[in-house]
């Protein structure tokens, strides 16, 4: 079965063999030197002027970060059901919520975000998506991040970027906490979350101090030592080292290259084959498909294809279908998923097989590939 969904991504083999070493523990000069070489890493992929590891998934970095992060009032950005999320954990503690709500294939408005900054002048945090995953839609957040640290660059900017994190480049300039999950471009097992810190964010998390498993004060002084401030996730931590290893062989740049290509090229297949793409500015993490069919599609997929993708969730339900583009996706097996997407269609008395959706796929994917 090949999987494609957007997270849980599929494990590659290089990354199961270092994982599947004994275990070994985590208060040991032994762990500390993978630890190390992996906090290094990923400071050098992400930019930030500190990196977090926490056994958790990425909700509990959104905590860490609300909780953290925000002393008086939050905004927030709602374009799914993780734009969501941020708002329910600001009202489980208690922290007043200026929620924007936006259709989940409308990306953030840069005039509303500054109409309500304007109208709450407590606001210190604001919270939105690199990617709205329910959805498959980006934000414009460096744009908006931007804009609001021009405005108070004391606001602490939270940007989720769970299914972008690995996929693009991502601007960290005007970000103060961008938060990361184990389970998508880095092609490991659920469990871990990841934090990107900048020095603002570390001062406020500093003369905080709040929490007692997500204290990030505690973790951060630990984590600067290579070690943590509860058992680390030491299996992850191994494949996640691994992982960045390899990338950075690769070249990080060459993978998110890659990433765009496949995901572009994948787009305008299924457009060329009539379907139709669901928000208004496609991320490059997945290609999101709205069509009355998608139950349809997605068994036929599973069941004679041997493809897994992913569906909607609460409104969407049965209206869209998501496959996934993070991670080091071989080409022969999304070339195989449009195939398989093209004959599903035929299967359904909508269009006869020709292969033209692959055709589409592979011209422009060594198009964009070749512009570098």
């Amino acid at each position: 079965m090949l999987l494609f969904t957007p997270g849980p991504t599929p494990t590659p083999e290089f990354v199961r063999l270092a994982m599947s070493a004994p275990t070994i523990h985590h208060r040991t000069q032994e762990f500390e030197e993978i630890f190390a070489t992996t906090r290094n890493l990923l400071k050098e992929m992400l930019k930030t002027q500190e990196v977090l590891m926490l056994a958790s998934s990425g909700s509990g970095a959104m905590e860490a970060c609300v909780t953290s992060l925000c002393e008086n009032k939050l905004l927030s950005i709602n374009s799914g059901k993780f734009g969501e999320r941020f708002g329910k954990i600001a009202n489980s503690f208690g922290i007043p919520c200026v929620e924007i709500k936006n259709p989940w294939d409308i990306p953030a408005s840069l005039d509303s975000v500054m109409e309500a900054l304007n109208n709450n002048p407590e606001i210190d945090a604001f919270c939105i998506q690199a990617c709205e995953s329910a959805g498959g839609l980006r934000h414009p957040y460096e744009i908006i991040a931007k804009a609001i640290k021009d405005f108070n660059p004391e606001i602490m900017v939270i940007v989720d970027g769970i299914t972008a994190m690995g996929v693009e480049p991502l601007d960290v300039s005007c970000v103060d906490a961008l938060i990361g999950g184990s389970q998508k471009a880095f092609m490991l097992p659920p469990g871990m979350s990841i934090i990107g810190l900048s020095q603002k964010a570390i001062e406020k998390i500093e003369r905080r101090n709040v929490g007692f498993y997500f204290n990030l004060k505690t973790e951060l002084k630990n984590q600067i030592k290579n070690t943590t401030a509860w058992t680390a996730p030491t299996t992850i931590i191994i494949g996640l080292c691994a992982f960045l290893q390899e990338a950075k062989k690769i070249g990080f740049e060459n993978i998110y290259q890659d990433t765009k290509a496949r995901s572009l090229a994948c787009d305008m297949a299924l457009e060329g084959i009539n379907l139709k793409i669901y928000p208004t500015i496609p991320a490059l993490a997945m290609t999101t498909i709205a069509d009355e069919q998608s139950d349809e599609i997605r068994k036929i997929l599973k069941n004679e294809f041997s493809v897994n993708v992913a569906g909607g969730q609460d409104h969407l339900k049965g209206k869209i279908f998501r496959i996934n583009h993070m991670g080091m996706v071989p080409l022969s097996e999304i070339s195989w998923v449009i195939n398989a997407i093209e004959l599903s269609l035929e299967k359904l008395g909508r269009r006869k097989f020709n292969g033209f959706a692959n055709q589409i796929f592979l011209e422009q994917y060594y198009k964009i590939k070749n512009q570098g």
